[in-house]
């Protein structure tokens, strides 16, 4: 089992190009116990400017539904709490039926009785890949109202899926870690039955725990989503240590009982 690929740092935004713009705060649910901002939490910020942004495109009504194929995560200095933040999104590259999504995340360090130290100001950039949908959940051309906007904001309009994870998993008694259960809970559920795209990293940060070398330097998350995951669904976590990189299977059986791959994620540091 190999690696991610090799590390190449994100495209910045094109230049004259319009972008999204806004401002957010860091919220102590989104912290561990050393005030860093979680994958979980980057995630949900994710979430939140993506739906604040489609809000005010002009093809809010005509392509209403997007579904994420990956997210990419560089860590460059951590978001910690308190910290005041500002997102910049914007189209990265587009083919007919999906997108790369770039988001900026600026922050501004705080302090505060809790945490009175002065830490550096964060900075993470992310890239998602998403998927135009039907309201029947099926991948749909890209409105001409929606392709118009987007590509005013790249010069790429010939993205092409290529896997960055190893989507699969080595056999469990090639490795060193034993498989364990992650247990879901109902709140970890959109209103469409899909586990939150959050809720994944919660569970890789259960690993992190015990590899916190990886998080004390520039890192980068990749996770890979293959599979849904719906209530009620038994989902095993196998894991690997791979130098300096962490791989994470997400795995649920399929209809034999068998563990498939739901979503692979990487955590790895940036050289």
């Amino acid at each position: 089992m190999t690696a991610p690929q090799t590390y190449q740092a994100m495209a910045d935004r094109k230049a004259g190009a319009k972008y999204f713009t806004a401002d957010y705060r860091v919220r102590t649910g989104d912290i561990d116990q050393d005030m860093r901002v979680r994958l979980d939490g980057i995630a949900r910020f994710l979430q939140d400017v993506a739906n604040d942004n489609i809000a005010v495109l002009p093809f809010a009504e005509t392509d209403p539904f997007w579904i994420i194929r990956r997210t990419v995560i560089d860590v460059l200095e951590p978001i910690t709490w308190p910290s005041d933040f500002e997102v910049e999104r914007w189209c990265g590259a587009l083919s007919t039926r999906w997108t790369n999504m770039r988001v900026r995340i600026k922050a501004t360090s705080g302090t505060n009785r809790f945490n009175p130290e002065p830490r550096p100001d964060g900075l993470v950039e992310t890239e998602a890949f998403w998927i135009n949908m039907t309201e029947q959940g099926m991948p749909a051309r890209i409105s001409d109202l929606a392709m118009e906007t987007l590509t005013a904001m790249t010069d790429e309009h010939r993205l092409k899926w290529k896997a960055m994870n190893p989507g699969t998993a080595p056999a469990p008694e090639d490795l060193d870690l034993p498989d364990r259960e992650h247990v879901l809970r109902i709140t970890d559920f959109d209103p469409f039955k899909h586990l939150n795209n959050a809720a994944y990293f919660e569970a890789v940060e259960d690993e992190l725990v015990d590899h916190a070398d990886l998080l004390d330097r520039p890192h980068r998350a990749i996770i890979e989503y293959l599979r849904p995951i719906t209530p009620g669904t038994r989902v095993v976590v196998r894991r690997q240590r791979l130098d300096d990189a962490l791989l994470v299977w997400l795995m649920t059986p399929n209809d034999a009982g068998e563990l498939q791959v739901a979503a692979s994620v990487s955590v790895s540091r940036i050289p």
